[in-house]
């Protein structure tokens, strides 16, 4: 059966409901972050409440479709009282700080940005720089933090297995919580998680798994550890869960830049996965210089509240995107949700190609399986005269 029909996925909302309701926003960054200096996102108030759709510009709209469904669900669908989504089984995530590719001397300045984090992910193998800036800057990063602090490095594909292996090995001393997605391909993880065996470096998939066709497969492989997973790529809260518990590995929650809406949809994730053995990726709001709610979610004592956020209004006047941004955006929608009309269609002829398939079977080899198929979908009785 289609992932939307086992998830209990509602229906599509219309088109001109999503464009009425859409309202599209163009935030400041605190530091420039992934070659930007703003944030756009399209934002949307829902029947459950406020909901965003923001992937980057460069993403298809296939890719971006899943996007879309992630806000659906978590807009158009309440995760807190949906009878087949999981129990929230905490109401405050812990999160970690994240470092930029920054020169080592800004390093204080931003970590003071999160409230007690313990534990900071810093971007590597950044464009343009050497591995001798990566080593500075986490070298600063465990100075401000000292010995009992975490690190993890973040290297978005960056380098080829010998430049990670390398760069692995130099920056050990710094005693590093793990690697997450060093190269960019499975093939490339797997290998380099074999040479680094006898490390005690475990590997994490990002990209492997958030952008791959399968995102199990990294795991499948042999090629990672532990699995980050983000709310919005992997199409919301439920569908992301269901990737998890396939994965059958350990999984840290992560967001995408998002403005603090995105980041409750994190938030609620990160508090339905029945174990959450590492602090989340979810305290990027302290990345922007502007928010669109007057209560964001940033770091307080290392930690967000799980809560739905409401946007003010003057905020979103405030960071309006231009016109022409505005009308991008709009079209984006436009076609993501066409997108989303086609998928489900096929699933839809799928599931009834299914049913009919189990029905014949059912008659042809006199299993009870038909009477459960009839019960699941009545027909009027027949009787008898």
């Amino acid at each position: 059966m289609s992932d939307a029909a086992q998830s209990g996925a509602a229906a599509l909302p219309p088109l001109d409901e999503l464009l009425a309701a859409a309202r599209v926003v163009a935030l400041p960054l605190a530091t420039r972050f992934r070659g930007i200096d703003v944030r756009e996102a399209l934002l949307l108030r829902g029947p459950a409440g406020w909901t965003e759709f923001s992937p980057f510009a460069e993403y298809d709209d296939a890719e971006a479709a899943t996007w879309l469904a992630a806000a659906l669900d978590f807009g158009w669908s309440d995760v807190d009282a949906t009878p087949d989504h999981p129990a929230l089984l905490r109401d405050r995530i812990p999160v970690n700080a994240t470092m930029p590719a920054v020169d080592a001397d800004r390093v204080a300045e931003i970590l003071a940005r999160y409230d007690g984090c313990r534990t900071v992910k810093v971007k590597v193998a950044e464009r343009g720089q050497t591995l001798a800036d990566d080593i500075a800057r986490v070298r600063a990063v465990r100075a401000a933090i000292g010995p009992e602090g975490r690190i993890r490095l973040d290297a978005n594909g960056g380098w080829n297995i010998d430049e990670a292996e390398h760069a692995a090995h130099e920056l050990a001393p710094f005693d590093l919580e793990y690697l997450e997605q060093p190269c960019a391909t499975v093939p490339e993880l797997a290998e380099l998680r074999s040479r680094l065996h006898d490390w005690d470096l475990p590997i994490a998939a990002d990209e492997s798994v958030r952008k791959a066709e399968d995102p199990i497969a990294v795991v499948r492989e042999g090629a990672a550890d532990l699995v980050v997973v983000k709310a919005q790529p992997l199409g919301g809260v439920r569908a992301a869960l269901r990737i998890v518990a396939e994965a059958g590995v350990p999984a840290v929650v992560s967001s995408a830049l998002d403005t603090s809406v995105g980041l409750a949809m994190g938030a609620h994730l990160a508090a339905a996965l029945p174990e959450l053995d590492y602090d989340c990726g979810l305290g990027t709001a302290s990345l922007l210089a502007a928010d669109v709610t007057r209560e964001p979610l940033r770091a307080e004592g290392g930690s967000i509240p799980v809560r739905r956020v409401e946007v003010d209004a003057g905020l979103l006047e405030a960071h309006a995107a231009a016109p022409e941004r505005d009308a991008w955006w709009r079209a984006r929608l436009t076609r993501c949700h066409a997108e989303l009309e086609g998928r489900a269609a096929a699933a839809s002829s799928a599931d009834t190609g299914e049913i009919a398939a189990d029905t014949a079977e059912a008659d042809h080899r006199g299993h009870p399986q038909r009477a459960a198929s009839a019960e699941q979908y009545p027909r009027q009785s027949e009787g008898r005269a």
